[in-house]
């Protein structure tokens, strides 16, 4: 059960700040205020940050979940005017300058820094998640994991061929980053990793589908490096299927549309990373939201009312995957990715600790600097835009590499990512292979001995 802190729990001879959410926002927000005569509250769902962008090297087994989690009390653990608790925050309630928990006690602000993220959106079909689940927690993460390492289990004790290729058939729908990146580790996991140990069956033929609505992967990225990044999947061994719209998914598999014809796909792992939704939170504040549940903020990032006016008294910010803001110069929305997190969140935290300071507001407007965009696809293998510049193979790999860990908290999380990369990349083996929980029930529908299989899987019949 979550703890929730007492509805008063900081000094009131000096202001509070509020901060939901601890991730790349709410955290550099949080250090920004160091200085800061205010008491900063921190409330978070979970007692770690944890780094987003390499879930998916959790749920293909190169990395364990501690190599990319740390205490947030420990973040803090020497700044003195930050207090932490682990806490489940359901409303904010805007004319009272409170945010309300879920067992209904409250916490007051005088300033309030919403940075609560975002979950997966099923665009209207939340009844697939439990076919199709997404990647937003080290839990996430672990199921994933545990479903990805069972199908290889499953396969190795399967009789029937049929069955054997629905066990052998991955599904990913969404060819952002995390699609790009979980395609290509699926891929490398069964043909470095699995493959060598198993007996029956010829893992390094697992089908890999990666499914994308639009017309080529890593639309957010040029078509030089898109272009670069499908024909890496493609000679990895990815079966990439661009201008595809997933219309049903079930636990045996997905219903794809592609020109019009629909045609099915029998697995029983499909995975979700198409799309992003706002947490719930944003609904609460009474601001405009956009499309998909994001809030419409100033220049400044500062919570508007929902005729478009600034709120009373200004003293809400939304930062990082929640925010949607347009700054001047540049063509659409900020991207919700890790840098622009962590530009919004010192920002606020800047802003706020003048206004304290001076006791006047600033005028100023947020600016996103973006430094370009990178996704990995496999060993040795990635793409990468940089001021204008487009990479790809090794040197755009080591460049993901050095991003990574460089953005990573604590030294241990460096040296163990680094580490655990240097043995995956030499010994081509994946060294957090664990399945935790039962063994699963389909053992019983299997047929025949658990001998050498008669007709052992052939190329051919892997699709």
């Amino acid at each position: 059960m979550l703890s929730t802190p007492p509805p008063n729990p900081t000094r009131r001879d000096r202001p509070t700040v509020v901060i939901v959410g601890a991730g790349f926002a709410g955290v550099e927000a949080a250090k920004r205020l160091r200085r800061s005569d205010a008491d900063v509250v921190i409330l978070d769902r979970s007692n770690h940050h944890l780094f987003q962008p390499l879930l998916y090297q959790v749920a293909t087994a190169v990395l364990t979940p501690a190599d990319i989690a740390f205490p947030i009390r420990r973040i803090f653990r020497h700044q003195k005017n930050v207090t932490v608790f682990r806490s489940e925050v359901r409303t904010i309630d805007r004319e009272r300058s409170v945010v309300r928990h879920a067992d209904g006690t409250e916490t007051p602000f005088d300033y309030l820094v919403l940075a609560a993220g975002a979950g997966q959106s099923y665009f209207g079909h939340a009844e697939w998640e439990a076919n199709a689940p997404g990647m937003k927690t080290l839990e996430d993460a672990a199921r994933i994991r545990g479903r990805i390492l069972q199908a290889f289990e499953d396969a190795e004790a399967e009789n029937d061929l049929d069955a054997l290729r629905a066990h052998l058939t991955f599904v990913i729908v969404g060819a952002g980053p995390t699609g790009v990146e979980l395609s290509g580790a699926i891929k490398e996991l069964a043909v470095d990793s699995m493959d060598p140990d198993m007996r029956r069956v010829d893992a390094e033929r697992a089908r890999v589908v990666l499914v994308e609505g639009l017309d080529r992967v890593l639309p957010a990225m040029s078509e030089a490096s898109s272009a670069n990044a499908e024909q890496a999947l493609r000679r990895l061994g990815v079966e990439v299927r661009t201008k595809t719209r997933v219309t049903e998914v079930d636990s045996h598999g997905v219903t794809i549309q592609v020109d019009g014809r629909l045609e099915r796909i029998e697995s029983h792992t499909v995975l979700w990373a198409a799309g992003v939704e706002a947490s719930p939170l944003a609904r609460s504040l009474g601001a405009p939201l956009d499309r998909a549940g994001r809030v419409l903020v100033g220049p400044d990032l500062s919570v508007v009312a929902a005729d478009g006016a600034e709120s009373k008294g200004t003293n809400m910010f939304v930062a990082g995957d929640l925010a949607n803001v347009t700054c001047p110069g540049q063509e659409g929305p900020v991207p919700g990715v890790c840098p622009a997190a962590i530009q919004m969140g010192r920002f606020v935290g800047d802003l706020i600790a003048e206004t304290i300071r001076t006791g006047r507001r600033p005028t100023r407007s947020f600016v996103y600097w973006d430094k370009g965009s990178l996704a990995t696809i496999g060993r040795a293998r990635a793409v990468a835009d940089i001021f204008g510049g487009h990479y790809r193979g090794l040197v755009a790999w080591l460049l993901w590499c050095f991003v990574h860990v460089l953005f990573l908290i604590g030294f241990r999380n460096r040296l163990f990512v680094m580490l655990s990369w240097a043995a995956s990349y030499i010994l081509f083996s994946k060294g957090a292979r664990l399945i935790l929980g039962d063994p699963q029930s389909r053992v019983v529908k299997r047929a025949g001995s658990h001998g050498p299989r008669q007709e052992p899987m052939r190329a051919d019949e892997s699709r």
